[in-house]
This record gives structure tokens, C-alpha cells and sequence, in this order.
């Protein structure tokens, strides 16, 4: 049974940084996509990184282009993703998602992943 756990949030002024992490565990298939998702309240869900481990190539959601940085220690099989230059509309929580494959045009697509983390909550403050 997929199991993913995220951790790593909590509050921050704007400009300040956070690193969230996804400890993943139990896969019964090849997760080639992995990535993260956001949620604010009374919105959907939104795209907000993604990593496709066969070639390692990124994606990002337009409002965290250049902020946030999506990777993932294999070894330890942990997803990382660190958040910089935070503002008050990244306030949301965050989970982390894998599935088997998906084409690029999906991969920041969260109808499209199997297997969701519980999620964590980030605050920041103006």
C-alpha cells in the first residue's frame, strides 16, 4: 500500500523560505510522476510542481516559477520541495502525489495522480 507522508510546514513571514518533504513508502508500481499540489480554502486544488524521475525534468506552476524547487533524495525515497521568496498567496496545504506515468501536458493535472499524501498546512503572513 502507497503511503505518503509530508512534513515540513508551518508559518513564515512573506520573503521566507520553507522546505516541505514527502516520505513515500509501499509503492506497487513505478512512480515515474511525483509531485505537489496546494489547496486554499474554498479553491481546487492546484498544481504546483512536478518531477518526471526518468529524466528528472521539472515542471511548475506559473505563480511559483522561480520560487519553488521540486527534488527528491532517491536513496531515502523523500520528495522534496523547497519554497523561497514565500507570499501570503502561497498560504494553503500542500500535498504530495505520485502515480505511474503521465505525458507531460498532465503531469500538473491532480485528477490524474493515484496516490495522495494527508498534507501540510503553510501560513505566511504579511
Amino acid at each position: 500500500q502507497v503511503r505518503l507522508e509530508e512534513s515540513g510546514g508551518g508559518s513564515v513571514q512573506a520573503g521566507g523560505s520553507l522546505t516541505l518533504s514527502c516520505a513515500m513508502s509501499g509503492f506497487t508500481y513505478r512512480p515515474y510522476c511525483m509531485a505537489w499540489f496546494r489547496q486554499s480554502p474554498g479553491k481546487a486544488h492546484e498544481g504546483v510542481a512536478a518531477l518526471f524521475t526518468p529524466d528528472g525534468s521539472a515542471l511548475y506552476g506559473d505563480s511559483v516559477k522561480g520560487r519553488f524547487t521540486i527534488s527528491r533524495d532517491e536513496a531515502k525515497n523523500i520528495l522534496y520541495l523547497q519554497m523561497n521568496s514565500l507570499k501570503p498567496e502561497d498560504t494553503a496545504i500542500y500535498y504530495c502525489a505520485t502515480t505511474p506515468f503521465l505525458g507531460a501536458p498532465m503531469r500538473l493535472s491532480p485528477a490524474r495522480y493515484n496516490d495522495w499524501g494527508q498534507g501540510t498546512r503553510v501560513t505566511v503572513s504579511s
